[in-house]
């Protein structure tokens, strides 16, 4: 072989200054440039999500909370039955919306009473017919309670308020 054969074989694509140039400008700087522009074309506008007429909100749906706490005082003291009746049920227990019975109605709460208090209780902790379960609202199972049996005794019943379970101190301090 050849001299120049095998020089030719050991040498790169770059046989001078200038190519050495364009190729550098070619691998380096033009991708630099490209990703420059495509970071400024990302980034030149809010885009709000496809379908949503008030960007705002969608904003605010995407980054809200998984989830809450909420301190509520254990010590405060019961609300009675016709407190809870003015603030959870009278929405349909007053005006007889869907199929409710109404307040101080005899007829239609017969049946009912003749299940007892605990049943009565235990309806209106776990729902019944388009009435939702109450139990873990505003108002604790007693103030429910107190709130049936307030509803029964309106309509001819003569249940006992209920009263708060015993404390768990009192508990421990009888052993």
């Amino acid at each position: 072989m050849s001299d120049t054969h095998h020089e030719e074989a050991h040498t790169g694509p770059i046989k001078n200054p200038k190519q050495l140039l364009i190729a550098t400008l070619f691998s380096f700087i033009v991708p630099i440039f490209a990703i420059i522009g495509l970071v400024m074309y990302v980034t030149s506008a809010d885009k709000p999500a496809a379908g949503a007429v008030n960007p705002e909100k969608a904003i605010a749906e995407r980054i809200q909370k998984v989830g809450m706490v909420e301190v509520r005082d254990a010590n405060r003291p019961l609300r009675s039955g016709e407190e809870v009746f003015k603030g959870q049920c009278a929405a349909c227990h007053a005006t007889g919306a869907a199929g409710a019975p109404k307040l101080g109605d005899a007829a239609a709460w017969a049946s009912r009473i003749k299940t007892g208090l605990d049943a009565l209780v235990q309806s209106a902790l776990k729902g019944k017919g388009a009435m939702a379960p109450q139990g873990g609202g505003d108002f604790n199972d007693t103030e429910i309670a107190r709130a049936a049996a307030y509803m029964a005794n309106a309509a001819g019943a003569k249940f006992a308020e209920p009263s708060p379970p015993a404390a768990a101190p009192d508990a421990a301090a009888s052993q």
